[in-house]
Protein backbone atom coordinates (compact mmCIF):
# COMPACT_ATOMS: atom_id res chain seq x y z
CA UNK A 1 0.00 0.00 0.00
CA UNK A 2 1.55 3.17 -1.00
CA UNK A 3 0.10 6.38 -1.18
CA UNK A 4 -0.17 8.91 -4.50
CA UNK A 5 -1.79 12.03 -5.78
CA UNK A 6 -5.83 12.07 -5.74
CA UNK A 7 -6.69 10.35 -8.71
CA UNK A 8 -8.76 11.92 -11.14
CA UNK A 9 -12.52 10.67 -10.40
CA UNK A 10 -15.86 11.70 -9.32
CA UNK A 11 -17.81 10.74 -5.79
CA UNK A 12 -20.80 8.40 -6.77
CA UNK A 13 -22.95 8.76 -3.42
CA UNK A 14 -25.92 6.17 -3.12
CA UNK A 15 -28.72 7.42 -0.88
CA UNK A 16 -30.79 4.50 -0.19
CA UNK A 17 -32.93 5.43 2.87
CA UNK A 18 -34.37 7.77 5.62
CA UNK A 19 -34.71 6.17 9.05
CA UNK A 20 -37.35 7.58 11.88
CA UNK A 21 -37.05 11.58 10.14
CA UNK A 22 -39.07 13.40 12.30
CA UNK A 23 -43.13 13.83 10.98
CA UNK A 24 -43.23 18.03 9.59
CA UNK A 25 -47.10 17.27 8.19
CA UNK A 26 -50.33 16.28 10.26
CA UNK A 27 -50.72 13.57 7.71
CA UNK A 28 -46.93 12.55 7.26
CA UNK A 29 -44.03 13.67 5.75
CA UNK A 30 -42.77 13.72 1.86
CA UNK A 31 -39.38 13.50 2.25
CA UNK A 32 -36.33 14.08 0.16
CA UNK A 33 -32.47 15.12 0.28
CA UNK A 34 -30.54 18.03 -1.39
CA UNK A 35 -26.74 17.59 -1.92
CA UNK A 36 -24.16 20.14 -1.98
CA UNK A 37 -20.70 19.75 -2.89
CA UNK A 38 -18.18 22.93 -4.10
CA UNK A 39 -21.23 24.52 -7.12
CA UNK A 40 -23.13 21.13 -7.34
CA UNK A 41 -26.80 20.59 -5.98
CA UNK A 42 -28.07 17.65 -6.51
CA UNK A 43 -31.58 15.94 -4.95
CA UNK A 44 -33.25 12.94 -4.95
CA UNK A 45 -37.13 12.38 -5.83
CA UNK A 46 -39.67 12.58 -3.24
CA UNK A 47 -41.02 9.65 -1.22
CA UNK A 48 -44.68 9.94 -0.55
CA UNK A 49 -46.14 10.43 3.13
CA UNK A 50 -43.13 8.16 5.26
CA UNK A 51 -40.71 9.15 7.55
CA UNK A 52 -38.50 6.14 6.54
CA UNK A 53 -37.98 6.82 3.48
CA UNK A 54 -36.49 4.40 0.50
CA UNK A 55 -34.86 6.01 -1.91
CA UNK A 56 -32.04 3.83 -3.19
CA UNK A 57 -30.76 6.81 -6.09
CA UNK A 58 -27.24 7.30 -6.87
CA UNK A 59 -25.84 10.90 -7.37
CA UNK A 60 -22.51 12.03 -8.77
CA UNK A 61 -20.12 14.83 -7.84
CA UNK A 62 -17.20 15.91 -9.22
CA UNK A 63 -14.98 16.46 -5.95
CA UNK A 64 -12.31 19.34 -6.64
CA UNK A 65 -11.18 19.33 -3.07
CA UNK A 66 -10.97 16.68 -0.69
CA UNK A 67 -11.27 18.68 2.28
CA UNK A 68 -14.95 20.14 1.37
CA UNK A 69 -17.66 18.27 3.06
CA UNK A 70 -20.76 17.28 1.56
CA UNK A 71 -23.91 18.76 2.97
CA UNK A 72 -26.74 16.98 2.95
CA UNK A 73 -30.43 18.79 4.01
CA UNK A 74 -33.23 16.86 4.47
CA UNK A 75 -36.96 18.93 3.20
CA UNK A 76 -40.68 17.72 3.50
CA UNK A 77 -42.40 18.32 -0.35
CA UNK A 78 -45.37 20.84 0.62
CA UNK A 79 -48.04 22.06 -2.28
CA UNK A 80 -48.87 25.68 -0.89
CA UNK A 81 -46.02 26.63 1.36
CA UNK A 82 -41.97 26.80 1.41
CA UNK A 83 -40.50 23.17 1.88
CA UNK A 84 -40.06 22.31 5.49
CA UNK A 85 -36.81 21.43 7.11
CA UNK A 86 -36.44 17.67 8.15
CA UNK A 87 -32.46 18.12 9.30
CA UNK A 88 -29.00 18.58 7.52
CA UNK A 89 -25.46 16.93 8.17
CA UNK A 90 -22.10 17.24 6.61
CA UNK A 91 -19.80 14.05 5.39
CA UNK A 92 -16.31 14.21 5.66
CA UNK A 93 -14.79 12.87 2.42
CA UNK A 94 -11.09 13.13 3.79
CA UNK A 95 -11.28 9.54 5.03
CA UNK A 96 -12.72 8.04 1.74
CA UNK A 97 -9.92 10.10 -0.48
CA UNK A 98 -7.00 8.96 1.65
CA UNK A 99 -8.03 5.32 0.85
CA UNK A 100 -8.48 6.64 -2.71
CA UNK A 101 -5.06 7.67 -2.84
CA UNK A 102 -3.77 4.18 -1.72
CA UNK A 103 -2.36 1.69 -4.07
CA UNK A 104 -4.89 -1.19 -2.70
CA UNK A 105 -4.98 -3.49 -6.33
CA UNK A 106 -3.22 -6.36 -4.27
CA UNK A 107 -5.70 -6.55 -1.52
CA UNK A 108 -8.60 -8.80 -1.54
CA UNK A 109 -12.04 -7.66 -2.42
CA UNK A 110 -14.36 -7.34 0.29
CA UNK A 111 -11.10 -5.99 2.32
CA UNK A 112 -11.81 -3.27 5.14
CA UNK A 113 -9.18 -1.27 4.94
CA UNK A 114 -9.81 2.12 6.95
CA UNK A 115 -12.79 2.34 9.94
CA UNK A 116 -14.11 5.70 10.64
CA UNK A 117 -15.67 6.63 13.85
CA UNK A 118 -18.04 9.45 14.83
CA UNK A 119 -16.67 12.36 16.57
CA UNK A 120 -17.56 12.56 20.24
CA UNK A 121 -18.42 16.09 21.74
CA UNK A 122 -16.85 19.17 20.54
CA UNK A 123 -19.22 21.63 17.75
CA UNK A 124 -16.25 21.90 15.56
CA UNK A 125 -16.50 18.32 13.92
CA UNK A 126 -17.65 18.37 10.43
CA UNK A 127 -18.68 14.45 10.42
CA UNK A 128 -22.33 13.42 11.48
CA UNK A 129 -21.86 9.67 11.70
CA UNK A 130 -24.13 7.71 14.00
CA UNK A 131 -21.56 4.99 14.29
CA UNK A 132 -18.98 3.47 12.90
CA UNK A 133 -18.26 3.55 9.34
CA UNK A 134 -16.12 0.96 7.52
CA UNK A 135 -14.44 1.74 4.32
CA UNK A 136 -13.55 -1.29 2.49
CA UNK A 137 -12.28 -2.38 -0.87
CA UNK A 138 -14.88 -3.62 -3.03
CA UNK A 139 -13.92 -4.65 -7.22
CA UNK A 140 -11.37 -2.24 -7.69
CA UNK A 141 -12.85 0.36 -5.66
CA UNK A 142 -13.36 2.56 -2.11
CA UNK A 143 -16.53 2.25 -0.72
CA UNK A 144 -17.89 3.91 2.43
CA UNK A 145 -21.09 2.50 3.90
CA UNK A 146 -22.56 5.10 6.34
CA UNK A 147 -25.35 6.21 8.92
CA UNK A 148 -25.64 10.07 8.94
CA UNK A 149 -27.45 11.58 11.62
CA UNK A 150 -29.47 14.50 11.03
CA UNK A 151 -28.95 17.64 13.39
CA UNK A 152 -31.26 20.32 14.42
CA UNK A 153 -33.85 17.73 14.59
CA UNK A 154 -34.87 15.47 17.29
CA UNK A 155 -34.81 12.40 15.00
CA UNK A 156 -33.67 10.80 12.01
CA UNK A 157 -30.58 9.05 10.09
CA UNK A 158 -29.87 8.76 6.78
CA UNK A 159 -28.42 5.93 5.31
CA UNK A 160 -25.99 6.14 2.38
CA UNK A 161 -23.36 4.88 0.33
CA UNK A 162 -20.22 6.84 -0.85
CA UNK A 163 -17.98 5.20 -3.96
CA UNK A 164 -14.71 6.43 -5.42
CA UNK A 165 -14.48 6.02 -8.87
CA UNK A 166 -11.89 6.72 -10.64
CA UNK A 167 -11.50 8.24 -14.25
CA UNK A 168 -9.09 5.51 -16.35
CA UNK A 169 -6.24 7.85 -18.24
CA UNK A 170 -6.59 8.84 -21.51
Amino acid sequence: MTSEALPPGVLSVRLLRGINLVKRDADGSDPYVVLHLDNQKLKTSVIKNTVNPVWNEELTLAVTNPATPIKIGVFDKDKLSKDDPMGDAQVDLEPLVQMARMDLEDIRSGTVVRTVRPHRGGTSSVCCLADESNIVWEDGQVVQDALIKLRNVATGIIHLQLRWVKIPAL
